[in-house]
């Protein structure tokens, strides 16, 4: 079973899933909040296999820049699925969306604004920061 037969596999019941040689990490946190994680606690990402329920440009942008090298999501939208073609990144997805919708079903996902107008995955990271910052305040 490759890498990423195993993080859809583990994907049930958690939100994101992530697979690499012998080591397996999910989190239930909603959102980008698992990614910003994982990143800000310095964890090695580069190498593994993401299994996401939703990858939009932030998350895809994120994954860029932890270095994961193959994405599914259940649902991904055109600009996640542009980002992670950009940087050659191997993907998949069960449903193809034009945009990421925020969980009131009433506008764009807040973290899809952040990054609309980011350049690099470090650029993005750094708005995706500071919108958490907001939306925490």
């Amino acid at each position: 079973m490759t890498d990423l037969e195993r993080a859809k596999n583990n994907l049930d019941g958690h939100t994101i899933a992530l697979c690499k040689g012998n080591t397996d990490l999910t989190s239930d946190k909603r959102g980008i909040s698992p990614m910003m994680d994982f990143i800000a606690d310095g964890i090695n990402l580069s190498g593994y296999s993401v299994a996401d329920l939703i990858v939009g440009r932030a998350a895809a942008m994120l994954f860029v820049k932890a270095g994961i090298k193959n994405v599914y999501a259940k649902t991904m939208s055109r600009g996640g699925k542009a980002v992670l073609e950009q940087y050659g990144i191997a993907y998949g997805y069960g449903e193809l969306t034009d945009a990421i919708i925020n969980r009131l079903g009433t506008d764009i996902c807040p973290m899809e604004k952040a990054v609309a107008n980011a350049q690099t995955p470090d650029e993005a990271y750094i708005c995706i920061k500071q919108q958490l910052e907001l939306l925490k305040a």
